[in-house]
C-alpha cells in the first residue's frame, strides 16, 4: 500500500486520513508505533504499569473503519465502530443477539461510547473481552491490512498472531456470515472486578423445529488468559435437543478442558465453577430469542 508517512519529530500522535496513510505511518514507526482508536485501553496503560508506545497513529478519521455495512451474505463492521454504535445497529436481529448482549454489557456506558471493536480485539493483555467470545460464536473473520496487502483470518487465528503482527498491520474490519443461527451471551460480573466479567459464555446455533441444535459454536472468555472455543461441549450438544439443564450437566462434565486463571478479582477455581451455570443461562436466552 502506498502512503506518505508523517515527519514525526516530537509528534506523539499522528491522525491518519486514509488507511494507506495509517499503514505507512505504522510501518515507518516499526515496533515503537501503535494504532489509536477509542483510547480507552491505551489511556489506562500507566495504571497497568505499562510504558506507552513512543508514537501513536490515530484511526478515527478513516471513514471506512467507522461504518457497518449490511449485505445479503454477510455484514462487515469497521474496526473503529464503538460498542454503543454496534448495539444501535444490530439490536433486534436474532442472529446477532449474542453480539449485541456482549457489546451492551461491556464495561460501562461512558466506555461503550468510546471503546471500539478493533481496540477490544487487539488488547492482548485483556482476557475479559466480551466481544471476542461472541464473535467466535458467529464464525467471524478478521481483516488485516499491512504493507503487503490484506488478508482475512479467523478470530482464533488472530488471537494466536496478534502479539507478533508485522509493523504496519491494521485491523480494518470484522466480517460475519449471515445465517439462520440464533445467538446468546451470558456473563458474570463482580463489583470488585470493575464491571469486567469473571467468566463469559457466548453461544450460537441453528435450531430445528424440535429444538435440536446444529452448527453450534461456544466461545468462552475471561476464564483463561485468552478466549477460546469449547469443542468438547459443542460436540456433546450437537444433534440433540437443546435443554438448558442438560447443557449445564454436560458442561459440568467437560470442565477439565479448562485451566482457570487466578486473578485479583476471582480465583481460577471459581471461574470454572460458574461456567456450567452460564452455559445454562446462554441456552435459555438462545431458546427465547
Amino acid at each position: 500500500m502506498a502512503g506518505r508517512s508523517p515527519v514525526r519529530g516530537r509528534q506523539s500522535l499522528f491522525m491518519a486520513s486514509s488507511l494507506d496513510e495509517a499503514v505507512s505511518a505504522l510501518a515507518d514507526g516499526g515496533g515503537g508505533a501503535a494504532a489509536f482508536a477509542g483510547g480507552t485501553w491505551i489511556m489506562r496503560a500507566p495504571i497497568r504499569g505499562e510504558a506507552p508506545a513512543a508514537f501513536h497513529v490515530g484511526l478515527g478519521r478513516i471513514r471506512e473503519l467507522t461504518t457497518i455495512e449490511t449485505g445479503p451474505d454477510e455484514i462487515s463492521i469497521g474496526a473503529c465502530v464503538t460498542h454503543a454504535r454496534l448495539v444501535a445497529a444490530l439490536t433486534g436481529q436474532r442472529q446477532f443477539a449474542g453480539l449485541v448482549g456482549a457489546a451492551r454489557g461491556a464495561a460501562n456506558p461512558a466506555v461503550r461510547e468510546l471503546a471500539t471493536v478493533g481496540g477490544n480485539l487487539c488488547a492482548a493483555q485483556f482476557p475479559a473481552s466480551d466481544l471476542i467470545p461472541a464473535l467466535m460464536g458467529l464464525d467471524a473473520k478478521i481483516e488485516l491490512a499491512n504493507p503487503a496487502g490484506a488478508e482475512r483470518v479467523s478470530v482464533e487465528r488472530f488471537l494466536e498472531m496478534r502479539r507478533t503482527l508485522v509493523p504496519g498491520t491494521v485491523l480494518t474490519r470484522i466480517f460475519i456470515p449471515r445465517s439462520g443461527a440464533r445467538s446468546a451471551h451470558a456473563r458474570l460480573p463482580m463489583r470488585k472486578a470493575g464491571d469486567y466479567p469473571v467468566a463469559i459464555v457466548s453461544m450460537a446455533a441453528d435450531l430445528d423445529a424440535d429444538g435440536s441444535a446444529h452448527d453450534i459454536r461456544i466461545g468462552v472468555g475471561s476464564v483463561e488468559a485468552a478466549a477460546r472455543r469449547w469443542p468438547e461441549l459443542e460436540a456433546g450438544l450437537t444433534g440433540r435437543r437443546l435443554i438448558p439443564s442438560e447443557a449445564q450437566k454436560l458442561a459440568e462434565g467437560s470442565l477439565a478442558a479448562f485451566n482457570g486463571r487466578d486473578g485479583i478479582e476471582a480465583p481460577g477455581w471459581y471461574r470454572l465453577q460458574v461456567l456450567p451455570v452460564l452455559v445454562r443461562r446462554a441456552a435459555e436466552a438462545l431458546l427465547s430469542s
